[in-house]
């Protein structure tokens, strides 16, 4: 496809190769300024007649179905707690850092929703809490050494890509967050308190918001992870003597690279069916962006639309 769409540009131009001259012969910001030149005049050629046709045809840009203001309670209740959790609500912006989920993570630019002055609209706000608490830290305004940054947030992603069957799912959606970061301080200490307060705090949430009753964790090893066997294994003993739920391993292969050596889904039982609600893991991105190994962060996210339409 990118191919297909290179050569017809060039076609259509006249200019060979323009894909690559406008990557590489060009910088980002001059880039960013022709495209914006581009759309302003593309933008005075529409009618209004137009306008409202490409609305009814765009799946990017209709209303959300879900109630919005049981959705709006259920916010406000979800953060009040997790706050009252030691992980610090922030309200983020609605566009990230072009690149925030690309280049850090296995995540195609295609499935992004690109913008113009060096942005995109927020596909996943665990990014941008990663690329936050990374910022903090690199200026010094982190906590003190060895204590653990912890933040949330409740926002409405938009992913541009081909939804998977079923009821309930659309372009945009609400997810709630949860974020923490650290040092490697050994024993695996990091990856095991933070995975089972996350997980707590998911249950919790699900069962007093939602009432929901039947819930239970799968816990799947991922690579990419120095003693990934170890740290599983360790992992499902701590669980198993701290948190009161089902617990399952699930070693079954998968093709996962965004997460690194844990990953965990909660499971609820919703109308006879099984749905994977939440899920979350270990991630590399505090690594990468500060260039420390020892950096540790672990995410979660809940499908809160998905929750609203189905419980």
């Amino acid at each position: 496809m990118e191919d297909f769409i290179s050569k017809k540009t060039d076609r259509k131009t006249g200019i060979p190769n323009l894909v690559q001259l406008l990557r590489g012969q060009i910088s980002s910001s001059e880039l960013s300024s022709l495209l914006l030149e581009v759309y302003q005049q593309k933008s005075e050629d529409i009618q209004p007649a137009a306008l409202l046709q490409q609305y009814r045809q765009n799946i990017y840009v209709q209303p959300a179905d879900t109630d919005m203001i049981d959705m709006l309670e259920k916010e406000l209740q979800l953060l009040r707690f997790l706050r009252q959790q030691q992980y610090e609500p922030v309200e983020l912006s609605p566009v990230a850092q072009f690149g925030s989920c690309a280049a850090v993570g296995t995540v195609s630019q295609k499935k992004i929703i690109t913008a113009l002055r060096h942005t995109e609209v927020l596909a996943d706000a665990t990014n941008s809490l990663a690329l936050h608490i990374a910022d903090l830290k690199q200026r010094g305004i982190a906590t003190a050494p060895g204590e653990r940054l912890r933040f949330c947030t409740v926002h409405r992603h938009i992913r541009a890509m081909q939804l998977p069957p079923g009821k309930g799912y659309t372009p945009h959606f609400k997810i709630a967050c949860m974020v923490a970061a650290g040092k490697d301080t050994g024993n695996f200490d990091f990856e095991l308190t933070t995975c089972a307060e996350q997980m707590k705090h998911i249950y919790y949430l699900l069962h007093t918001l939602f009432n929901i009753t039947d819930i239970y964790f799968k816990i799947q090893p991922r690579s990419g992870y120095k003693n990934g066997r170890a740290l599983t294994d360790a992992l499902m003993n701590y669980l198993s003597s701290h948190l009161p739920y089902k617990i399952i391993s699930d070693d079954a292969p998968a093709e996962n690279n965004y997460y690194k050596g844990i990953q965990f889904k909660a499971v609820v039982q919703l109308d006879d069916n099984e749905i994977e609600i939440a899920d979350g893991g270990f991630v590399d991105w505090t690594q990468q962006l500060l260039g420390n190994n020892k950096e540790r962060c672990f995410i979660s996210g809940i499908g809160l639309s998905l929750l609203m339409k189905l419980s």
